[in-house]
């Protein structure tokens, strides 16, 4: 763990405003902004890039996943900069909570994985790069979203121990741990063969 370089008040105000920042549904924003309906009657009616695609338009499905990397790096590097290594680090996890557990969607909201990607290139650039690396690599091979983020989710934890960034093991733990938790029913389709693949309407 890092050690704690800021104020109860401080750390609680970042893990507000990470949880904020993290709660903004930018795959629902956009989607109604493009004129492609709503994501909850899309495909899996998730509000990540991957159903974005579905909808057929691959510039919505990028900048979705642009903007949902961007708000999980943007909130760590500005706690980093303005409170610490430990704010940094709960605001990481409160983003991912945000984006998993938005209260505008009634807690129902993405799988974490863009923002995920986004928080470790913000808190260590080489994992962040290493899990990138292990998404495309695994999606490449079986065209499975999903594969590529257990995948990402999966060597984050070990990069971190192999390159020196023990002091975020506790949070690379609970996200890998977060991320498997909000891909159970892929886990359970990915064992039956029936996960759909990236470009396949559900």
């Amino acid at each position: 763990m890092p050690p704690i370089d800021s104020s109860p008040v401080v750390l609680i105000l970042w893990a507000l405003l990470g949880y904020l920042a993290g709660s903004i549904p930018f795959g629902m924003v956009l989607a109604r902004i493009m004129g492609l309906g709503n994501l909850r009657d899309i495909g899996s009616g998730n509000i990540g890039a991957t159903n974005v695609l579905r909808t057929g338009n691959k510039k919505a499905a990028a900048l979705t996943l642009l903007f949902d990397a961007a708000k999980g790096a943007v909130v760590v590097l500005l706690a980093r900069a303005l409170a610490g290594e430990a704010a940094a680090q709960l605001a990481a996890l409160a983003a991912m909570l945000g984006h998993c557990f938005p209260v505008w969607l009634k807690f129902n909201g993405g799988k974490g994985v863009a923002t995920f990607l986004g928080i470790m290139l913000a808190l260590a650039w080489p994992v962040g790069i290493g899990c990138c690396l292990a998404w495309l690599v695994a999606v490449a091979a079986t065209r499975v979203s999903s594969m590529g983020a257990l995948a990402a989710a999966s060597v984050s934890t070990m990069l971190m121990v192999i390159l020196n960034f023990g002091h975020m093991l506790i949070l690379g733990i609970a996200l890998t741990v977060l991320l498997y938790v909000r891909h159970h029913a892929n886990i359970q389709r990915i064992k039956a063969g029936t996960e759909p693949k990236i470009g396949q309407k559900k």
